[in-house]
Parts: structure tokens; C-alpha cells; sequence
């Protein structure tokens, strides 16, 4: 089983998480209520790479324009992703 990350740094990454297009509020709320008893250290560290994005960037990522390159192209972030889109 994959370990979890603990209660206050869930509620850190919430916070970090809260975004300037309410496109993206909406999805990245619908991962958090996805996952009520936590997120695993894999999934937070792929949302907090993605939370380094731009609103415009990340909403591109969300709607399937653009596809993860670079240094954001990472298992964590494709399966952060993969929820996020659906």
C-alpha cells in the first residue's frame, strides 16, 4: 500500500492548491472529495509539481490540449492527471 501523506500537509497542499480559474478549482476540488482519507506521497507530489503551473497551463493539461513534457512529464504527474481528467 502506498503511504499516505499526513493530515496537515493534506491541508497545506488543499490550500497551495486553491487557483485563480474557477475551471480549475472545480476539477482540483472533485480530486480532493475523490479521495476523502487521504492522498498517497506519490499523487501529492505530482499535484504539487502541477500546482507550479500557470492557471492557463494547467487548464491546457486538464482539458487535454497539451500533454505533460519536461520536467513535469512524471508518473505522479500522468497519474494525477489521469484522475484530474476524469
Amino acid at each position: 500500500m502506498a503511504s499516505m501523506i499526513d493530515e496537515r500537509a493534506l491541508s497545506k497542499l488543499r490550500w497551495r492548491c486553491r487557483r485563480g480559474l474557477l475551471e480549475n478549482d472545480i476539477l482540483i476540488e472533485r480530486f480532493f472529495n475523490r479521495h476523502p482519507d487521504g492522498i498517497s506521497v506519490s499523487l501529492a507530489d505530482g499535484m504539487t509539481m502541477l500546482m507550479d503551473l500557470s492557471d492557463n497551463d494547467l487548464l491546457d493539461l486538464l482539458l487535454r490540449r497539451k500533454e505533460p513534457s519536461g520536467e513535469i512529464d512524471t508518473a505522479a504527474v500522468r497519474e494525477v492527471l489521469a484522475e484530474l481528467r476524469t
